[in-house]
């Protein structure tokens, strides 16, 4: 992924289009934090893996805005029409509420019930959490061309219902374990926290973007209304 996207950059540079050389650092570092490892078997080691993998990466990764260099570096014609078609077959996806249910609805799913201890070594299980992270945090960042935008109030006021979801499963997990599970109460407790101020940080993150892109638009209205006609 990092290699594709950086050749995307050179590209555009060949060419002489500019592109912030934030947003390639930006984008290797969410890579990075994707392939982060969980060694051992423990709770806490899982959740440090689950914050990297499930909201850091997605959050650097997003910022980046890998669709727009994308669209940007792919030749016009057939190419890009393909894959403007599938960013409106995606639009449902990225739309905040449903993206809200399936990453945070999802790890509802997975630490209270038996999924947890029956996937827990599964790759598919880390897929999960990659895919819905980054759906969730490019449908409240909103930085990438989409077919519909939602707009700021709906993408602010979906962060903090999930972000308010977020933290009730932490606590929840503090207190009680995954069913089927049997971590120590030290460790558990660890995890949990993790958890709990690791989601804190991702969503604090999130919600600057949100506000820097309010900002923005706030900013070019205004200049729009004190332009004379």
């Amino acid at each position: 992924m990092a290699a594709l996207y950086l050749a995307a950059v050179v590209r555009l540079r060949r060419r002489g289009d500019a592109w912030p050389g934030w947003r390639p650092a930006s984008f290797v570092l969410g890579c990075a934090a994707a392939v982060v490892p969980a060694p051992g078997g423990t709770f806490t080691a899982h959740m440090v893996q689950h914050v990297a993998l499930g909201m850091i990466a997605p959050l650097l990764l997003v910022t980046a805005r890998p669709v727009t260099l994308l669209l940007r570096a792919l030749p016009a014609g057939g190419a890009r029409r393909t894959f403007v078609t599938m960013t409106r077959c995606a639009a449902v996806l990225v739309f905040p509420p449903v993206a809200a249910v399936l990453d945070v609805g999802g790890l509802w799913v997975l630490y209270r019930t038996d999924l947890f201890a029956a996937a827990h070594h599964s790759w598919l299980m880390s897929l999960h959490v990659f895919t819905a992270g980054v759906l969730f945090s490019s449908a409240v960042c909103g930085l990438d061309p989409l077919r519909h935008r939602a707009s700021f109030t709906l993408r602010a006021t979906t962060l903090i219902a999930a972000g308010a979801a977020h933290a009730v499963l932490a606590k929840s997990l503090w207190a009680t374990p995954p069913p089927g599970t049997a971590f120590s109460p030290a460790d558990l407790h660890t995890g949990a926290e993790v958890m709990y101020y690791g989601g804190d940080l991702a969503e604090i993150g999130l919600a600057v973007v949100i506000a820097t892109g309010w900002y923005a638009a706030s900013g070019r209205r205004l200049r729009r209304s004190a332009a004379p006609a």
